[in-house]
């Protein structure tokens, strides 16, 4: 998908020195982020900060702060399968990977990923440097605040405001407002003593 960006082609790879992957990657040139202004002129190009959600997705954040810096106009790339409601992306830096459900009246922030399965419900508002992982479930009238996470199938309900910087671990559920800085993490599922060779036989699902 990257290999064309909306109406903007992908014509090099970005990382700082100690971290390129080689004088090319996946058939691109790369180039240090120290020495970009110089091969690729911010007058002349823009970029998109591809960085995942590590340290509450401040990382990310840092640099796209550091590119604005430099004058780079930064890009957003959207799954053409996405299909977002107009208007939807106040911000720059966002990346939203399709099938994607987002309801009418929904504003994102700047640097806001997405991934393909998530749902935000009607008149929701994402703040900056957030993450939304396949299958989260954001209800409508739902507020969250920057630099929040949020992992796969957990769900927040109508009408809740979620904190700054908050994490919301898989399968967790939201029901009243949060803090800032809040962690929620469900336990995980504990194993039965029975081993799957017994359980099938009791359930009569099949035989291993």
């Amino acid at each position: 998908m990257l290999k064309q960006a909306g109406d903007r082609e992908v014509v090099a790879v970005c990382a700082d020195r100690e971290f390129l992957p080689g004088d090319r990657w996946q058939g691109l040139p790369t180039v240090a982020f120290e020495d970009l202004p110089a091969q690729f002129p911010p007058d002349r190009f823009d970029l998109f900060v591809a960085l995942g959600y590590q340290q509450m997705n401040r990382l990310r954040a840092d640099k796209c702060q550091a590119a604005r810096a430099l004058g780079y106009t930064l890009a957003s790339v959207i799954d053409p399968v996405a299909r977002l409601p107009a208007d939807s992306v106040h911000g720059d830096n966002c990346f939203f990977m399709g099938p994607l459900h987002v309801h009418p009246c929904v504003s994102f922030g700047s640097n806001v990923f997405m991934w393909s399965g998530a749902i935000v419900g009607h008149h929701s508002s994402i703040g900056d440097n957030c993450w939304i992982t396949s299958g989260a479930n954001i209800a409508g009238v739902v507020d969250v605040g920057q630099d929040s996470f949020f992992a796969i199938n957990s769900t927040v309900a109508h009408g809740v405001k979620v904190g700054a910087r908050c994490f919301v671990g898989a399968n967790a559920l939201i029901t009243r407002a949060t803090e800032d800085d809040q962690v929620f993490v469900v336990e995980s599922t504990k194993p039965q003593r029975l081993t799957s060779a017994q359980f099938f036989r009791m359930s009569r699902i099949g035989d291993l």
